[in-house]
Parts: C-alpha cells; structure tokens; sequence
C-alpha cells in the first residue's frame, strides 16, 4: 500500500505539471488565452481530483454498489460481479452510447450550428452558445470529457432527434444488450437503463472498434473560447483519467442512478472492463474491484 501511496503522489505532481504543460500549449494555440483565474481554478482542481483519488485508494471500505462486474476483455471471462445482470439507472454513461452511434453516422469533419432546441438541456457550456458553428468533433469531446449535456444533445439532433434515439436502441439490439433502453440521447432521462453485463459489451465493443472514443474520455487538454473570446477549459468529469491504469470510460450521476461508470482499466497487464452502478462512491468500488481482480 506504500508503494501504491508513493505512486499516487508521483502521479499527482506528474498532472500538475501536465496541465501546466497543456495550459501553456493552449496559450499558444490560441487569439485568446486563459486568464489567470481560470489557470489557478484549472490547477485547483487537479490538486483536489488527486487527493480525492488518493483517499478512495487508501479506503478499506467494502464494494458499495450493488450491481458491478469486471470483464477480460482478452478472454471474455467475467472475473468479478455482483448482480449483473439487474437493471439499474445508467445516467452519462449514456453518452457513450451516444458516441458510438455519431462515430458510425455522422462525419467527423461535419460541421453544426447550434440552436435553442439543441442547447435546451441542464448541463451546458458557456463555450457552446447559439449559432456558434462547431464540429461533429469538437461536439464530441464536449460531450465526451465534460459530459455537457448540450453537446450530446446537438449530436443527436445533427442527424434527426428521434432518428439518433432508434439508432441507439438498435445497436444496443445489435450488440446484445437485451435489457438496456435509451430514452434520451444525453443521459438526463433516468428511465435510461441497463445492467452491468449490457454495458460491458458495450465497453468491449468501444475497445475494440472505437478506442478513439476511450482516447477522448482520457483526455484533459480541451480547449474553446467563450463568446466573449475567452478561452474556456473543458474539464474532465471522468475522474480517473489522470492514472496510467485507466484506458478510458464514461462516468454518470443523477439522484436516481447515483454514481457509475463504464469503462477500461488495465489490470494484470491485461484491459478489463469494468462497469459500476447505483454506487455511493465509485472511485473507491473500482479501486477495490482492482484490488480484488489482480490478486
């Protein structure tokens, strides 16, 4: 445990130091740069994200969450699971769904411009405002890393509302997920549900086909200005991106669904999926799910 300790402090000087590293970056790239209120606010949270993990590393509480499993991803052998295949309220980890989906039908360059209808849900970004054109893209990573609710929504829209909502419920179909149905595109309905098993073969099939979908949920270096110009961080809501062992995944909170997660860990040199939901802290579930299947 020390040494994991020493190791967790390494990493949260190593992200420190990154995001000093991607703030400069963005400063060159940009007409605008940060002030230095949102550098510091950027820094801050870093710090915080870091102890917070290191706390949930260092807990010895029992799995919370009464519906998990862990998947090889290699193998297919299910290594550890509780309920798997109970339905549970799934939230954000909808928009992984929902970025599967915008990967296999719309073009990546395509460019949107938004409008009321697509910036109507709670969960927005400044940076992303009326008439603004955006890229399919840049739309995304929105969506993807800060989990904004307007960005999964414009997506959605991009290629017919009610259309993107059927393609979702039959890929689900396609893959397997006979107890998962999707109700809205970005996650805010809790009649979106499914079951650990479900979104494991989900996970499994973003692994394998789309890792540019598990890069993006790692990513922390995303960048848009505001209409004023001034340039605004998306920060990443998929708190286990700073650790090495995370390939990538989707986080999701609502009252009803409480905290999950769906996403890749590597584990005995292996990458397993691992699904948590209805949890009451979920960066520690996974860490001792970790513990549990590298023993």
């Amino acid at each position: 445990m020390k040494r994991k300790i020493l190791l967790m402090l390494f990493f949260i000087f190593a992200v420190v130091f990154a995001g000093a590293g991607s703030l400069a970056r963005a400063q060159e790239a940009a007409v605008a740069k940060p002030s230095s209120a949102v550098i510091l606010e950027v820094l801050r949270h870093e710090i915080s994200l870091l102890k917070m993990l290191l706390a949930n590393l260092s807990a010895k509480n029992p799995i919370d969450s009464p519906g998990y499993i862990a998947v090889d991803l290699e193998s297919k052998k299910t290594l550890l699971s509780k309920n798997p295949n109970e339905v549970f309220p799934i939230a954000s980890i909808t928009k992984m769904m929902n970025a599967v989906v915008a990967r296999e039908n719309i073009a990546e360059g395509k460019t949107v411009v938004l409008n009321d209808a697509m910036l109507a849900p709670l969960g927005s970004s400044p940076t992303l405002y009326k008439g603004l054109a955006v890229s399919v893209k840049n739309l995304l990573q929105a969506s993807l890393i800060q989990s904004a609710n307007d960005a999964a929504e414009a997506l959605a829209q991009t290629a017919g509302k009610e259309n993107f909502l059927a393609l979702m419920n039959q890929k689900a179909k396609d893959l397997g997920m006979e107890n998962t149905a999707f109700f809205d595109a970005c996650g805010l309905d809790p009649r979106n549900r499914s079951t650990p098993a479900d979104l494991a073969k989900l996970v499994a099939h973003v692994h394998k086909n789309h890792p540019e979908i598990l890069a993006i949920t790692k990513s922390n270096d995303f960048w848009l200005p505001d209409q004023s110009g001034a340039l605004l961080k998306f920060q990443n809501v998929n708190n286990f991106y700073p650790l090495p062992a995370f390939v990538g995944g989707k986080t999701g909170y609502l009252p009803e669904a409480k905290q999950t997660i769906a996403g890749v860990f590597n584990a005995n040199g292996k990458p397993a999926a691992i699904v948590v939901l209805h949890s009451s802290n979920r960066q520690a579930d996974v860490f001792r799910i970790l513990e549990n299947i590298q023993k």
